[in-house]
């Protein structure tokens, strides 16, 4: 049974930086494929979201002006937004805001309502 076996103490300082150079030749060579991979990756998407783009801006192009719509109207001036309500109808939310309101004699629109909830 005659077996090649190579223990690291039979290999040569010149084999050892052989195998070396080759190893960091072999890890190099595939971080270069892989960057240029995604690289390759990178404008092939750049390029189909210029497309996509482009083909947007001619379609909103060609609509005609009747179709723009108006923009969505913009909250008061003061508002305080959306208000959570919690087992309560929305009437009697704004008799307890207006309620309050009187009560602290501030205009309605200063106050601010995070949520309104029924004590049970």
């Amino acid at each position: 049974m005659n077996e090649i076996v190579t223990l690291a103490s039979d290999f040569s300082i010149a084999d050892a930086g052989k195998t070396a150079i080759f190893g960091y030749l072999v890890v190099f060579a595939g971080l270069a494929i892989l960057m240029a991979i995604l690289y390759i990756m990178g404008a092939f998407f750049k390029s189909k979201d210029a497309k996509a783009k482009e083909k947007k801006a001619s379609e909103e192009a060609a609509k005609p002006e009747a179709a723009v719509e108006a923009p969505a109207a913009a909250l008061a001036p003061g508002s305080a937004g959306h208000v959570k309500l919690y087992d309560v109808p929305d009437k009697e939310a704004a008799m307890i805001m207006a309620i309050v309101a009187d009560k602290m004699q501030k205009p309605l629109n200063e106050l601010h309502f995070i949520s309104i909830k029924e004590v049970k």
